[in-house]
């Protein structure tokens, strides 16, 4: 018997994942809505999930941020291709708060730190050279000390409204059931393949 609840569901599923994908069970796409209206879509890793939603970190000058800062409704999909399962998540992102993305930004690796610093994300680069040395620049700046979160790295939670689970079966006859939030409850419907 699969769980009723979605989050217990996506729990089940990707545990099952983690276990058997062979890289990046937590890759997800990202789907938002460009600043002049266009679908924009890119592979981003959840990096917590728990019935509040699906958490992701990220530079807010990028693309994205600027674009969940204008819009903030976005889709999320998880595709296990050698499960043969994927997820779909429509839903609304809310900013981590500061203590969240700060204990976050102290589990990176020190060099992913200091490109968070050293990154103007999004933006033209003239060479590879110019980033290597913004993050030896960044290096020097911080020494052997903590790096600190950049004011303009964070984190967003994705708090869904609706959340489909889909699963390949023989013949194109797939199973899919669709969650949907009602108030603080959840209701699901079996859809047509």
């Amino acid at each position: 018997m699969l769980p009723q609840d979605p989050f217990a569901r996506f729990a089940a599923w990707f545990a099952e994942a983690e276990a058997q994908e062979i890289n990046d069970a937590n890759a997800m796409t990202l789907a938002t809505i460009g600043l002049d209206g266009t679908p924009q879509a890119r592979i981003v890793l959840l990096k917590e999930v728990t019935p509040a939603g699906f958490a992701f970190y990220t530079n807010q000058q990028s693309d994205k941020g600027l674009q969940l800062a204008k819009n903030p409704k976005v889709g999320l999909l998880f595709h296990w291709k050698s499960l043969r399962r994927q997820v779909r998540v429509d839903g609304v992102v809310h900013q981590v708060s500061d203590s969240e993305a700060d204990d976050y930004f102290a589990t990176r690796a020190k060099v992913s730190q200091l490109g968070a610093w050293a990154s103007d994300q999004s933006r033209p680069l003239d060479q590879r050279a110019t980033l290597e040395a913004r993050v030896a620049e960044a290096a020097r700046r911080f020494g052997d000390g903590p790096v600190p979160r950049p004011p303009h790295w964070s984190g967003y939670r994705v708090v869904p409204s609706r959340v489909e689970f889909w699963q390949d079966m023989p013949f194109r006859l797939h199973d899919r059931e669709v969650f949907t939030r009602d108030g603080e409850s959840w209701r699901s419907v079996l859809l047509y393949p």
